[in-house]
């Protein structure tokens, strides 16, 4: 499944930061513009758990 997203993103110091503008809680960082691109599609497919079977299970820890 592909989507579109927005990628929010700067120039710092040493690094290109970046946000993803529909999911504002993933940020991370890239030392070029395409490898922050490739950081933030793989951190988007790390939190919307993309490898998690149907028949998954939760339980409350505390952290």
């Amino acid at each position: 499944m592909q989507k579109n997203l927005t990628m929010i993103y700067w120039k710092s110091d040493k690094f290109w930061l970046g946000k993803i503008k529909e999911c504002p809680e993933i940020m991370t960082q890239g030392k070029t513009l395409a490898e922050l691109e490739e950081n933030l599609k793989d951190a988007f497919q790390m939190m919307v758990m993309e490898d998690v079977p149907e028949n998954y299970r939760e339980k409350s820890i505390t952290l």
